[in-house]
């Protein structure tokens, strides 16, 4: 993992109409080894951890650094959301520039969190560090991720295998809208 650079962390919770985006706890922990363990989840990702694995390594707090934030519905956690510098060697394009990740449980999928909470990330990345790119990648089979890539305004840089799946890189300029 790469650091995002000079940004000031952790921000104050970040609200928006039915989210709430903030620093990852020690209270999120059994939902984060949920996340990583659901085979549902990680359909697309590559297959999940296994959970005792994942009990055992897991640190009291996860994920916790500048850029991971953790997406909490009616003060419970749903899913996170990832930005940080992509150093992938399977995305050149993407080296080096803010790459935009997110997981959610399979209970929040269809209601639209996932668009409203990339957003508020995008929101704040753009405040944070402005003027910087930000890339996504997903695979092309996973129709949900691709829509929702096009509706944050990130445009096809490339198509590319890895990890035995064809996938797609998008980029989203500075300038560009999330609504």
């Amino acid at each position: 993992m790469t650091e995002l650079g000079a940004v000031a962390w952790p921000p104050a919770p970040i609200r928006t109409e039915r989210l709430v985006l903030r620093e990852p706890e020690a209270r999120d922990r059994a939902v984060f080894i949920e996340l990583l363990a659901s085979a549902e989840v990680h359909t697309y990702l590559g297959g999940p951890r296994q959970r005792d694995g994942l009990e055992r390594e897991l640190p009291r707090v996860p994920e916790r650094w500048p850029g991971s934030f953790v997406v909490e519905l009616d003060g419970t956690m749903i899913g996170q959301i990832l930005l940080r510098r992509a150093a992938e060697r399977h995305r050149p394009a993407a080296v080096g520039k803010a790459d935009l990740g997110y997981l959610f449980l399979p209970r929040a999928w269809g209601h639209g969190y996932a668009a409203e909470a990339c957003a508020a990330a995008l929101d704040w990345f753009d405040g944070a560090l402005p003027g910087e790119p930000v890339v996504l990648a997903t695979q092309t089979a996973n129709v949900g991720s691709m829509r929702l890539a096009a509706k944050l305004g990130f445009t096809e840089v490339e198509r590319f295998r890895a990890w035995g799946a064809e996938q797609w890189l998008g980029l989203r300029s500075p300038a560009a809208s999330s609504d």
